[in-house]
């Protein structure tokens, strides 16, 4: 009898469409999403990865050409009002709110300081949103595709005991495929997850190192313009 009910264990098909094609409508739609929520946060986590390098290489470039004695006015001017670059964004709020705080006379209006790093501030804080899209749905997927897989693996071992019940049969042939087709969703979960939570630490540090570098810079800007401002 073990040796029947090993033969036709061995004579069905565990490859993983086949687990897939034999459960139930609710997990298969279990797995579909899992599937899913793994490719897009796949692809946000390449999309981030070449965002965040070349935003580095951005800062690197204009950091060579921001402390290369170049005069800022001929540089604000260079890089013009539309700037290409994340950290020419902020200096270009910067310069701007500068030039708009000098009345006609030449003389500054009261409170420059205050608006200039203000300005800074809301660039930042602009382009820190933008670097940070995408991140919260890897997060998501970290924290909920575990459980969404073991819903569905929940899910298929109940189906696999009323069928249990149904054949009034024990055997491993019987047990194998409903077991095996549960646990595929547990398995896909986990492979959903783990990337995501990894990758969703990696990515925030790497983001709060480059806004921490933006701000750093707002603050030595702003410290330039202040002795001028003192001068």
């Amino acid at each position: 009898m073990e040796t029947e009910t090993l033969a036709l264990a061995q004579e069905i098909d565990f490859s993983m469409w086949a687990l897939f094609a034999r459960a139930t409508l609710m997990v298969k739609l279990v797995m579909l999403i899992l599937i899913v929520a793994s490719f897009w946060a796949w692809a946000i986590i390449v999309q981030k990865h070449l965002l965040f390098r070349k935003a580095r290489a951005e800062a690197r470039q204009f950091d060579s050409a921001f402390w290369s004695g170049e005069p800022l006015d001929e540089l604000f001017h260079k890089i013009g009002p539309e700037p290409s670059g994340r950290s020419e964004s902020v200096f270009v709020a910067g310069m701007t709110e500068w030039q708009r705080s000098h009345r006609a006379d030449g003389a500054l209006i009261p409170g420059a300081q205050a608006r200039i790093e203000r300005s800074m501030d809301v660039a930042i804080a602009r382009e820190a949103a933008e670097l940070d899209k995408g991140l919260p749905f890897l997060a998501t997927v970290g924290a909920t595709a575990p459980f969404i897989g073991l819903f569905g693996t929940v899910w298929g071992i109940m189906n696999a005991f009323v069928e249990i019940a149904e054949q009034q049969n024990t055997s491993l042939a019987v047990v194998a495929p409903g077991i095996a087709e549960a646990l595929l969703a547990t398995g896909l979960g986990l492979l959903a997850a783990i990337p995501a939570v990894i990758f969703y630490n990696k990515l925030s540090a790497d983001e709060e190192r480059i806004v921490s570098g933006y701000e750093a810079f707002a603050d030595e800007f702003s410290t330039i313009l202040s002795r001028q401002l003192d001068a």
